[in-house]
């Protein structure tokens, strides 16, 4: 894993306009996004086609492709690596669903690996629109269920990367559940 200042001096030159700093960029932070995007697709089943390094890579040029990236320092980008990632995922998930022509009832299940595959993307797909509503409501609550869901982040990690503690993630992972899962049922 790259030192913090290593990684956050490397987005102060990209701020300042330094586009070679891309070059050194995703070394610093490859294994930490690789990482995180395979904790999130160890759900998957075989015959998901979404593979660690294709979502590493697509994660990275998500990120990249803005003009001028504006990330302040370390904890900054990986959140924001968090949100690219489930934008990519869900995605991901409504082309599977749109292949799969259907209907009926969506039930959340917060551990998805259990669900089939096309089961699973729509999950994904109502977590996602009920993740944009508490976003709506709270900030925070969504950027909780970005870093623990969606990038895997364990409490503590999701804690240094919110700069809250470890109490609070808990209490904030337990609210924004309960939310999504209400969300999702309809009530």
């Amino acid at each position: 894993m790259a030192a913090e200042g290593e990684i956050t001096r490397v987005l102060a030159e990209l701020r300042g306009g330094d586009r070679t700093a891309l070059d050194r960029l995703f070394p610093l932070v490859y294994r930490e996004l690789r990482d995180s995007a395979h904790r999130q697709l160890a759900r998957a089943r075989p015959g998901d086609t979404l593979s660690t390094t294709a979502l590493v890579h697509e994660t990275y040029l998500k990120l990249v492709g803005s003009a001028k990236p504006d990330w302040a320092d370390r904890r900054h980008f990986f959140a924001v690596a968090a949100r690219a990632m489930r934008q990519i995922i869900v995605d991901y998930a409504r082309r599977v669903t749109a292949d799969k022509r259907g209907g009926g009832t969506t039930v959340l299940a917060i551990d998805v690996a259990l669900l089939p595959a096309a089961e699973r993307a729509s999950d994904l797909i109502a977590l996602d629109d009920a993740l944009s509503e508490l976003g709506a409501l709270s900030e925070r609550l969504a950027q909780v269920v970005e870093l623990r869901f969606f990038a895997g982040l364990s409490v503590e990690e999701t804690g240094e990367a919110l700069e809250l503690s470890p109490r609070t993630i808990k209490r904030d992972w337990e609210k924004a559940r309960a939310y999504l899962f209400r969300a999702v049922q309809g009530g």
